[in-house]
């Protein structure tokens, strides 16, 4: 198979693997394997549903709020509501909200049109948040900041009812978007309570904002004991309620670059849940009932990741959550990839660089395949005489043919498909490469040089697409042997226009890859073609 059919090769199974993502995004949303349950808890009626009390979606219902306190260390500035002990809003402080913009870009929100919040609360028989009401927590102060030299800032909210006193307490940590969020039970009653912790994500129902060039997906997803990490999209959500119970998991919204996520206690036993209404998708878990005896005091611990998808930083949270960072079927080559592209960035300190630096060792571990294509290809071409005087002699007789063909194969010693194989194994690295660039949120933003000030955007002038076409061209023409069939061939002319065309629209950080990907297949097929001529086992004849 020549090097234009290997172009042709390469383009089919792309586009082939675009349309198979966008159909998935579109078409096929993640259905529920669901664990049907028959429950006697108070906690399943109707009235203590989390995702369907009027108390929690009345803070956007009907404005109903308490003090609104700010709480923040380096990174991520947090907005409470006192009514509830809401996170209503995430601000992070190292992320713009467009680029070269002043505005620091908000994940949680609470807006009449974009709702986003993180709720948690305590249901139950002796629970604080009910249909009737949520827990009204006092505070000193509105404004809480990790002082400069301090690692860790803890912010108590306060409820006595009863007897009993409740404090939710927020901790953030220098340098993490992981927040603790805890409760601390003290039960001077004189008589044991219950009470059942539950976080859950409110989100309104979108659909996810996604193109064939660049897919993306907004909705929930989850891990349990049995999955590592699903997808649970907010059309799924309307399908059918996720009902899971599961020791540790957690749960999650997702967009692009971003995530927020609960993470129960990871030594409790947790149901996983959804619900919609009202516009609303709802993704939570409900801890086990905690019985809290007179005169003793019980620790309730959970955890708040709010930020961007980072990979390390959140595989140290929580088992799994490091996989919100999704590079599909091909994360097995896409983990090690992101690992060598953030090694060579901490050297040369650019990702522009640091996708170059990718590219060049990628086709040098891939080079031994590449000359085996290009030999196998020479040496095709070689036979193309002998195959020609078989096709006069034989005519119609394809059986006779074909036996003639794998006999002249065989006694020469030629792989028909080795051509074709090594473009085949090659294919994976290059799929796993693509959601590396789509996935990692330390190229949002990221310039490289001139004109391209951000690596995940499409390239403003659209120089780095003309340049990637004009490479395909001249790979091309390059060809040493043009392709006989008229149709391959009128296809193959407009492939560099149609390929070009159609990365317009891809963030200038792929199409930097494939660019110089060009670049070194050009240089590396000159070197392996010049070997093979002092063999003479290629002929320049066009």
């Amino acid at each position: 198979m020549d090097s234009r059919r290997s172009l042709l090769v390469i383009a089919l199974l792309f586009i082939s693997f675009l349309v198979y993502e966008q159909w998935q995004m579109d078409y096929h949303a993640p259905k529920s394997v669901v664990t049907e349950q028959v429950q006697n808890q108070s906690v399943t009626t109707n009235a203590e549903m989390p995702a369907s009390t009027s108390s929690v979606q009345g803070t956007v219902d009907n404005g109903t709020h308490g003090q609104i306190i700010s709480v923040k260390n380096d990174v991520v500035s947090l907005k409470i509501d006192t009514l509830g002990g809401d996170v209503v809003e995430s601000s992070l402080s190292n992320y713009a909200a467009e680029l070269h913009s002043q505005e620091r870009f908000v994940l949680l929100q609470n807006k009449p049109d974009a709702v986003y919040v993180a709720q948690s609360g305590l249901i139950g028989k002796d629970g604080i948040d009910t249909t009737a009401s949520r827990a009204a927590y006092q505070v000193e102060g509105s404004d809480f900041a990790l002082a400069e030299g301090q690692d860790e800032l803890r912010v108590p909210l306060t409820l006595e009812k009863n007897g009993v006193t409740y404090r939710k307490i927020f901790v953030v940590k220098r340098g993490s978007y992981d927040i603790e969020v805890n409760y601390e039970i003290q039960n001077q009653s004189g008589s044991a309570i219950e009470v059942q912790p539950y976080g859950q994500l409110k989100h309104t129902l979108v659909e996810s904002s996604s193109n064939m060039a660049m897919p993306t997906y907004t909705g929930g997803a989850y891990s349990s004991a049995d999955t590592n990490y699903k997808k649970y999209s907010f059309d799924a959500m309307k399908d059918k309620n996720l009902s899971i119970d599961t020791k540790a998991g957690w749960v999650a919204v997702l967009q692009h670059y971003f995530v927020s996520a609960w993470i129960p206690n990871q030594d409790m036993d947790n149901q996983l849940y959804t619900s919609t209404g009202n516009g609303l998708g709802f993704i939570g878990y409900r801890g086990p009932v905690i019985n809290v005896p007179a005169g003793a005091t019980e620790t309730i611990k959970s955890a708040l990741w709010t930020g961007p998808k980072l990979q390390n930083e959140m595989g140290q949270v929580a088992n799994h959550l490091d996989l919100t960072v999704d590079y599909g079927w091909a994360w097995f080559i896409a983990k090690p990839l992101f690992g060598l592209l953030n090694l060579i960035q901490s050297v040369v300190s650019n990702w522009g660089l640091a996708i170059i630096g990718v590219t060049l060792v990628v086709k040098g571990i891939l080079y031994p395949l590449t000359k085996a294509q290009y030999t196998s290809m020479a040496k095709m071409r070689m036979l193309q005489p002998k195959m020609q005087e078989m096709r006069e002699r034989f005519g119609d007789d394809r059986q006779r043919m074909s036996q003639e063909m794998m006999k002249l194969y065989k006694e020469e010693k030629v792989n028909p498909l080795g051509g074709c194989l090594p473009l085949i194994i090659q294919m994976p690295i290059f799929i796993a490469l693509y959601w590396t660039f789509m996935e990692a949120v330390e190229l949002r933003h990221a310039p490289f040089f001139g004109w391209i000030q951000d690596l995940s955007a499409q390239d403003p002038y659209y120089i780095l697409p003309i340049l990637m076409g004009a490479s395909m061209f001249l790979l091309q023409k390059m060809s040493p042997t043009p392709v006989a069939d008229p149709m391959q061939q009128k296809i193959m002319n407009f492939m560099p226009l149609i390929f070009m065309v159609f990365f317009l629209w891809f963030p200038a950080g792929l199409v930097l890859y494939w660019l110089v990907s060009n670049i070194i297949t050009i240089v590396q097929q000159q070197l392996i073609y010049r070997g093979l001529e002092k063999k003479g086992l290629h002929s320049r004849k066009k």
